[in-house]
């Protein structure tokens, strides 16, 4: 949906979260991503909050976000879609797109660690880093598509043709759902430290054409991941217990 507005213009963002800005315009993010502020796995912090922790001024960064230029930009109101279509969103978006980077990505920091690690041994941290990165994902998104996300549509389909969700093994979705947030909260973790050991990916003169690629490939990685994150911890996984809530209510 196209949007000639900046939905945050009168608002006073002090106290808000950063996931309630998002929320209401996703144009935030790209401020928030301009700073290294985490509105994904930091999202419940307010602006104020993270801007101190950051040594950033919350006033100057306020105004960004307010006087951001959306015309032309596209912004869809993710917290108004099902959740059946939110999580194929997210399997077809932000899943296909990791489980094809992150084979190019290890390759690409297990090459110029080897190459220039002599020169820039932060890039063997990065490697071992971004190794754990890949395992770990590769196994999060099986468990979000095998086990959590066709449990989110069996409720949907309950809630739709008035029926009941089975009971699932795990108990209440809650509980796959803080495993969820742990693992991303590790992921994050991990790139976080990854852009301060490259200092914010940062290309060096003696870089070859793998190292300048491996640097812009692993920022865009982590902008993906971090609304990848936000999709989850603050719109699907919140709106999934509500509606068991709502399901068991109705038994």
């Amino acid at each position: 949906m196209e949007t000639n507005r900046n939905d945050l213009i009168g608002v006073d963002l002090r106290n808000m979260t950063m996931s309630e800005i998002v929320t209401k315009d996703f144009n935030a993010v790209t401020v928030f991503e301009k700073y290294n502020l985490d509105f994904c796995c930091g999202g419940d912090k307010s602006v104020s909050e993270a801007c101190d922790k950051e040594g950033l001024d919350a006033l100057a960064v306020i105004n960004e976000i307010q006087t951001l230029e959306t015309k032309g930009k596209y912004t869809e109101k993710y917290s108004d879609w099902s959740l059946d279509f939110l999580t194929d969103y997210i399997v077809n978006n932000h899943h296909s797109y990791v489980r094809r980077m992150i084979p190019v990505l290890a390759a690409h920091t297990q090459k110029i660690a080897s190459v220039h690690g002599k020169n820039h041994p932060e890039l063997i941290q990065v490697a071992d880093r971004f190794e754990r990165v890949y395992k770990d994902l590769k196994q999060h998104m099986m468990k979000e598509e095998q086990i959590l996300f066709p449990f989110v549509k069996q409720m949907v389909n309950a809630k739709k043709n008035g029926g009941n969700a089975e009971a699932p093994f795990f108990g209440t979705v809650k509980n796959p759902i803080r495993m969820m947030e742990a693992e991303h909260q590790a992921a994050g973790d991990e790139m976080h430290e990854i852009r301060n050991l490259t200092d914010n990916y940062s290309i060096p003169d003696d870089a070859c054409d793998t190292y300048r690629a491996a640097m812009l490939e692993l920022k865009d990685f982590e902008a993906d991941l971090h609304k990848h994150v936000y999709l989850e911890n603050y719109i699907l996984f919140p709106d999934a217990v509500d509606l068991e809530q709502e399901l068991l209510a109705h038994n």
